[in-house]
């Protein structure tokens, strides 16, 4: 009877276009606008790396001075380079690395191809582990590299295209700035994890701003390779060094260490830790507002950097809230298109139908102009997200569809058409036939 009805669902669909077209237009549009909305919800406050968020930890120490100049609760979101090489050294993770953005002009070598400024980062060999970053060539560094500071470097794989064409790049050198660096690596242009989660204080944001080069933390220092991304110091007055040496003395906080544990439980020993530290530390006269520190996995790292607004959220709702109008204007709607036909309702039912299959029918019917505004809903999503990607290159970014999205279009629309429709399949069901023979 299911393939019975469908096929009377679909016919009744062109019994009356209009009323048809308006379900299926008034359908569509609240599916469309909540669906494009959720799509890039769900782009922005996904699990960029799930299978181990839970056991990679940022950790946060409050260097700020004991006063009234900032009396936000929360300490900074980076560390200074004292705490950073301490807290790395300790080795109290399976994996750490310390990371600070760079941004080195390269120097191709060739008349055609002028010099220009890449994206890059500084980090520690263990960082292509910790993030699973894939290599297409060759691979990391070595740690006798990250201790000496060797001249080495990863790079991107589109940008080992631009510099070496078809050529071999493992072993190539690579002018930076003014020194040779000889290539390890090569990382995969895939390799593009949404939010950016480990680099979201000073970069180009947590949705645009992949790095093309990777140097050794060791070598980016030694080289004094310009910190680009944000820098906030406290009690600078105390240090009169100038350049980057007064940057690495001073009680600035410009840099970021991730921290890999064996397994979510050690976090509680790693807090532990950073607490024993703070206390040796306040000996020296540091760390003035005592035990004030923080340790982030991944999802609550991005929780603190706020990286899905308030307003990404409220949006939603509000999408959700207009669907909500538009099932009520369905439901409206509907019972318009089944109060048309109670005439042959009462004729069905005159003729043995029972109340179950009059439910069953017109339910399916409902189903079926979910089914069609599902269709009509996934166009104007994928148009509303068009729209939407138009408005930067970050929107751009999230506002794609993928499978899931795409299966999720078709089940709310069927869902709500079904749930749009129960009140209106209820009324026709409770058509009494005598009164509607009478009436004929």
């Amino acid at each position: 009877m299911f393939g019975h009805y469908l096929a009377l669902g679909v016919r009744h669909l062109r019994r009356n276009p209009v009323l048809t077209a308006l379900m299926v237009v008034t359908l569509g549009v609240g599916v469309a606008a909540s669906m494009a909305t959720l799509t890039v919800l769900r782009a922005m406050s996904g699990d960029p790396i799930p299978h181990k968020s839970d056991r990679l930890f940022a950790p946060r120490v409050d260097i700020r001075p004991d006063d009234a100049s900032d009396p936000d609760p929360e300490p900074p979101l980076q560390l200074a380079y004292r705490d950073a090489v301490a807290l790395h050294g300790a080795r109290r993770g399976v994996r750490q690395t310390v990371l600070y953005g760079v941004a080195p002009a390269i120097d191709p070598g060739r008349p055609d191809l002028p010099p220009f400024f890449s994206n890059g980062i500084a980090v520690h060999a263990d960082f292509f582990a910790m993030f699973d970053v894939p290599f297409v060539k060759g691979g990391a560094w070595s740690a006798d590299d990250d201790t000496r500071g060797g001249r080495v470097v990863v790079v991107r794989q589109s940008l080992a295209t631009r510099l070496f064409g078809s050529a071999e790049p493992i072993g190539q050198s690579v002018k930076l700035r003014d020194r040779d660096y000889v290539v390890t690596g090569v990382v995969a242009d895939a390799w593009d994890p949404l939010p950016r989660f480990y680099r979201q204080i000073g970069g180009q944001g947590a949705f645009t701003g992949m790095e093309d080069v990777y140097v050794p933390f060791a070598t980016a220092i030694a080289a004094e390779l310009d910190q680009n991304g944000s820098t906030s110091c406290y009690n600078s007055g105390d240090n009169d060094v100038p350049g980057f040496e007064g940057l690495k003395q001073s009680q600035c906080v410009w840099l970021q260490l991730w921290v890999e544990l064996a397994s979510a439980g050690d976090a509680a020993a790693y807090r532990d830790f950073l607490a024993g530290y703070m206390a040796e530390q306040r000996k020296l006269g540091r760390f003035p507002r005592g035990d004030n520190y923080r340790l982030h996995d991944v999802m609550g790292w991005l929780d603190a950097n706020q990286v899905v607004a308030e307003d990404s959220r409220l949006q939603t709702y509000v999408a959700f809230g207009f669907l909500l109008v538009c099932l009520v204007n369905t439901i409206g709607l509907m019972l318009a298109k089944f109060t048309a036909r109670r005439g042959e309702i009462g004729v069905r039912r005159a003729l043995g139908a029972r109340r179950l299959a009059v439910f069953q029918q017109h339910l399916i019917e409902a189903g079926v102009i979910g089914l069609v505004g599902g269709a009509v809903g996934l166009v104007l999503t994928l148009g509303f997200l068009w729209l939407i990607g138009r408005q930067s290159t970050q929107l751009a970014v999230l506002a794609r569809m993928d499978w899931v999205m795409f299966a999720a279009t078709f089940a709310l629309a069927i869902v709500a058409s079904l749930l749009a429709g129960l009140l209106p399949t209820w009324r026709a069901m409770q058509v009494q036939p005598a009164l509607q023979l009478k009436s004929q």
